[in-house]
């Protein structure tokens, strides 16, 4: 009995080191397997890039290892003007991304943010190189529809819109209003003046023009502006805050399409404003109803103009446009730094589902 149980612990040793070298054989082919399986389901990642991305299947998420942060490549600057690019965590309280316009950062870049106007007027403008399997392309306007020519290059290129459209992925307004955490006290401006209009594109075809030539008839207008009266940008809000009325008129009318002649002119001018832009009812998801007036509620410049005439001499009246700032205040100093951090924070907080928009066109219109 002794002895055969030394003849069976030597078998024993030897085929201990052989069944360890099976384990780790299958262990290696086991995540070869899988890796290669995963490469796989990506279609050929690494040859993705314009038209040919959208062979990457709709549902796979795509996660960029081995960043601390991300980065957000600006293609252009927008008009072409540089500026200074404030951290995120000043501006929305939100881990910083690394924001750059230096192209070098292409391939490594979560996310391509790409000026519609600086690019629109060729295809080639857009990028031309593949495009990494983790990188969104914003598409980046707050111009107008009308504004905005050669949409359809857009097609099929963008995952993400950047606008001031409610619908858009990253909404970037003009202007917004800002709820106060207790009442204030809301105290008129002096006003001696009656009606101003600043304006930088006359063309008299438009609509606003028009209209304001047969306003004029009844009501006087002081316009700054080109070919107008001067106005320096340092006395741009203390001229504006003499008068009782603003012409908040937009160069055209389109849904959401309300600029900085609502929010800056008038509302921090705290003018009462006189709109002329997307009906009533657009206005109101973004003012309270009795924060301006709009040319629609009159049937004619004239109507409009008696009315106007009416607030002037009834104070009470006229004070009843400054009640919602009890509660609320505007807020119209947008700028390129809190639009690229609101692109950051939609980075940070959306999964990414690959898709891509395939009629921009059509729903910028």
């Amino acid at each position: 009995m002794d002895f055969s149980r030394q003849t069976k612990i030597p078998s024993c040793r030897k085929l201990l080191p052989f069944i360890v070298f099976q384990v780790i054989i299958s262990t290696v082919l086991f995540v070869y397997i899988q890796n290669f399986r995963s490469a796989d389901s990506t279609v050929s990642a690494s040859s993705i890039q314009g038209h040919s991305y959208k062979l990457l299947p709709e549902n796979v998420s795509i996660v960029k290892k081995g960043a601390p942060n991300l980065t957000i490549l600006l293609w252009t600057w927008p008009f072409g003007v540089h500026s200074t690019i404030q951290k995120c965590s000043k501006l929305l309280g939100i881990p910083d991304c690394h924001i750059t316009a230096n192209r070098s950062w292409y391939h490594k870049a979560d996310a391509v943010l790409i000026h519609h106007r600086d690019v629109c007027y060729s295809p080639r403008k857009l990028p031309q190189v593949p495009r990494p399997p983790f990188q969104r392309w914003i598409w980046y306007n707050l111009e107008s529809p009308s504004a905005s020519p050669n949409m359809s290059f857009m097609d099929n290129h963008f995952n993400l819109t950047m606008s001031y459209r409610r619908d858009s992925d990253i909404f970037c307004p003009y202007g917004l209003l800002e709820v106060l955490t207790e009442p204030q006290n809301v105290t008129i401006p002096p006003k001696s003046k009656l009606v101003a209009w600043v304006i930088s594109n006359w063309n008299p075809a438009s609509h606003r023009v028009k209209y304001y030539k047969e306003l004029k008839k009844y009501i006087q207008v002081d316009v700054y502006g080109q070919g107008h009266l001067t106005l320096p940008q340092d006395k741009h809000l203390s001229t504006l805050s003499q008068y009782k009325f603003y012409l908040a008129f937009e160069n055209s009318i389109h849904e959401d399409y309300i600029t900085e002649k609502l929010w800056k002119n008038s509302l921090l001018s705290e003018v009462v404003p006189v709109v002329c832009g997307p009906p009533r009812k657009n206005y109101e998801r973004y003012l309270p109803p009795d924060a301006f007036i709009h040319i629609d509620d009159f049937p004619s410049a004239k109507d409009l103009a008696n009315f106007l005439k009416e607030l002037d001499r009834n104070a009470t009246r006229y004070q009843s446009y400054f009640q919602w700032r009890t509660w609320l205040k505007p807020s119209g100093q947008m700028s390129f730094s809190l639009h690229y951090c609101k692109a950051c924070r939609a980075l940070q907080t959306t999964p990414f589902h690959f898709q891509t928009i395939p009629e921009l066109s059509k729903w910028f219109k």
